[in-house]
C-alpha cells in the first residue's frame, strides 16, 4: 500500500525559491504534498496539525521546540543586508508611537524588539504589506518578502533599516530567519531526509531557473 503523502508547507518568498524550485520538481515523487502559504499561516498550520512539516519563522520554531524536529541545514539565513526585511520609520526611533507590522511575519516582529529600544508603551499592529496604508496612521512599518523588494520612490524624510544587517552590525552573527520543522509525530525516511538536504545545494545551483521565476521582481536580475 502506497504511503499517504505528507503535507509540506513552504512560502513563495524569493528567498525560499532555491528549496522552493526542488520541491515543485520532484517533491511529489519523494512523497510530498506541496502546500504554499504566508510563513505566519504555516506556522499556525504546522501546529495545528494541519501540515506534517513546513517551513516556519525561527521564532515559531523556538516557541513549540518541544513538539517539532529540524531538517538538519535547510533554512533561510543571512548575514548583512538582504532587502526582505525592512523597518521604515517616519521618525526617530525614540519618537516612535504606533509600528504596522506586516501580518505574515513572526520573526521579524520579534527582531524588531531586539534590536532597537523602543518607548515601552509603542503599540504594533498587523497590517496587509501596502506600505501606504500602513504609514498612513502610524509612525513606522515592518515589511517582509518581496513586497519589501518592490517598494520604490520612497519619501526621502523615510529611514529604512534592513533588521538582517542591523542584526549583523550589532552581533557580528548569522540571522535565521526560518527554519524546515518537521512535527515528533511524523517520520520522514531515509530517502525524503537526504531530499530535504539536497534541496539547498541544487537549488543554489540553479539561480537561473530560480530568478526566472522571479523575474518580474524590480532589481531582479535574470540573465
Amino acid at each position: 500500500m502506497a504511503q499517504p503523502l505528507l503535507r509540506f508547507g513552504i512560502h513563495d518568498f524569493l528567498n525560499a525559491g532555491p528549496i522552493l524550485l526542488s520541491v515543485k520538481e520532484q517533491g511529489l515523487n519523494q512523497g510530498f504534498q506541496l502546500i504554499i502559504d504566508s510563513p505566519a499561516s504555516l506556522a499556525d498550520r504546522l501546529k495545528s496539525s494541519d501540515l506534517d512539516l513546513a517551513m516556519i519563522p525561527s521564532i515559531e520554531y523556538f516557541k513549540s521546540a518541544d513538539n517539532y524536529r529540524l531538517v538538519r541545514g535547510v533554512c533561510i539565513a543571512s548575514r548583512g543586508e538582504v532587502g526582505t526585511v525592512l523597518f521604515l520609520a517616519k521618525k526617530p526611533i525614540d519618537e516612535i508611537c504606533s509600528i504596522a507590522v506586516d501580518n505574515r511575519s513572526r520573526t521579524s516582529i520579534a527582531l524588531l524588539k531586539v534590536l532597537f529600544s523602543f518607548k515601552s508603551d509603542v503599540s504594533t499592529r498587523p497590517f496587509p504589506p501596502d506600505l501606504e496604508l500602513m504609514l498612513a496612521d502610524n509612525s513606522a512599518a515592518l515589511i517582509i518578502g518581496d513586497s519589501a523588494f518592490q517598494l520604490s520612490n520612497l519619501d526621502p524624510s523615510i529611514t529604512v533599516y534592513d533588521l538582517s544587517k542591523e542584526w549583523f552590525v550589532q552581533t557580528g552573527k548569522t540571522f535565521v530567519h526560518a527554519v524546515v520543522a518537521v512535527r515528533k509525530n511524523i517520520s520522514l525516511s531515509k530517502s525524503q531526509k537526504i531530499f530535504l538536504e539536497q534541496t539547498i545545494l541544487d537549488g543554489c545551483g540553479q539561480f537561473k531557473e530560480v530568478l526566472r521565476d522571479y523575474g518580474v521582481l524590480p532589481g531582479v536580475e535574470t540573465k
